[in-house]
């Protein structure tokens, strides 16, 4: 099992749907701040955030366990192996991740279920 490299890419405020829905002085996500980089196999990383973790750990997963070595969904979505583009479920302020297949070995030792 090989570590991923988590990368923030952009913090979003969708403004016009915050007035709409939103509760008042919502912000950005005051968890994530673009650049922050984090590393994880099949265990959420410390500091990064429990709802940003529900909605990517499974791409984290599949690219820990090589679905990097090719394009994810047949080719028609990511055009570089080992990589996802990637966004956490908060659709006010949702926060962009990248996800990139790393050749550095997980320290834990896990073997699966047969």
């Amino acid at each position: 099992m090989k570590k991923v490299k988590i990368t923030v890419l952009r913090t979003m405020f969708n403004e016009d749907l915050v007035k709409e829905y939103g509760v008042e002085g919502l912000k950005a996500c005051p968890m994530m701040t673009e650049g922050q980089v984090f590393y994880a196999d099949y265990a959420k990383p410390e500091g990064l955030c429990d709802e940003a973790w529900k909605a990517i750990y499974q791409y984290v997963f599949a690219l820990s366990h090589g679905a990097g070595e090719e394009l994810f969904y047949y080719g028609d979505w990511i055009r570089k192996p080992g990589v996802a583009i990637v966004s956490c479920n908060d659709g006010l302020r949702p926060v962009i991740f990248k996800l990139e297949a790393t050749k550095e070995e997980s320290e834990v030792d896990y073997e699966p279920v047969r």
